[in-house]
């Protein structure tokens, strides 16, 4: 309790509000509209499914591009906390992470319409527990290769992360924390859960 009442003090006010406010901003840097855009390819939205992420992007046909977006958009997650912790703010981290997640996910440049967040929980995992993001690289790599559905790749690759963030972390309480992430995962690909269902989602390499 008193390590919050010291976060709430009146001198880390300012640093409360600047870390929410930046990394929520660059969280919400669409980069996948931003990248399909400025190669001539229109706009994303209109391509596929919808989303501004890497599985959609890679449905022009543009693997570099596809890569590009997924990259960037897990970036944005790592940076966010390795600010903090290169300013010597490690108590605001775990909250800049969330922040630029949840940029991501609702941005303000796009009507709060953003992606699913699979990248940008990649690119916190890298920052905050390395073993972990290793671990969710490996069951969506598997996941992928057998079922070429992304979608379930992604579902079941998010799904291990509480557990392996209390396993391998110091801190296990942030498992909490990733738990409500990947719950807001799991919301965003509520579409493709149905699809997966029905049997109609796409594969991965499918075209628009």
């Amino acid at each position: 309790m008193s390590a919050v009442m010291e976060l709430l003090s009146p001198d880390k006010m300012h640093v409360l509000w600047a870390v929410m406010l930046g990394s929520y901003l660059l969280g919400s840097i669409p980069f996948g509209v931003v990248l399909t855009k400025a190669a001539g390819l229109g706009d994303i939205r209109a391509i596929g499914s919808g989303n501004i992420g890497a599985t959609n992007v890679l449905r022009t046909g543009k693997k570099g591009l596809a890569f590009a977006t997924l990259v960037l958009d897990g970036i944005k997650g790592t940076i966010a906390i390795l600010i903090l912790r290169g300013l010597g703010e490690p108590d605001f981290e775990i909250l800049a992470g969330v922040c630029a997640f949840l940029g991501h996910l609702y941005p303000v440049w796009l009507r709060f319409k953003g992606g699913k967040g699979v990248a940008t929980l990649l690119g916190l995992l890298a920052a905050m527990c390395w073993p972990a993001a290793l671990g969710f690289i490996a069951i969506w790599l598997t996941t992928a290769s057998l079922s070429r559905y992304s979608s379930l790749a992604a579902l079941l690759a998010s799904l291990a992360v509480p557990a392996m963030i209390y396993f391998f972390s110091p801190d296990g309480s942030e498992a909490f924390v990733f738990a409500f992430l990947v719950a807001l995962v799991w919301f965003k690909h509520s579409a493709n859960i149905a699809r997966l269902w029905a049997g109609t989602e796409g594969k991965i390499g499918a075209k628009g």
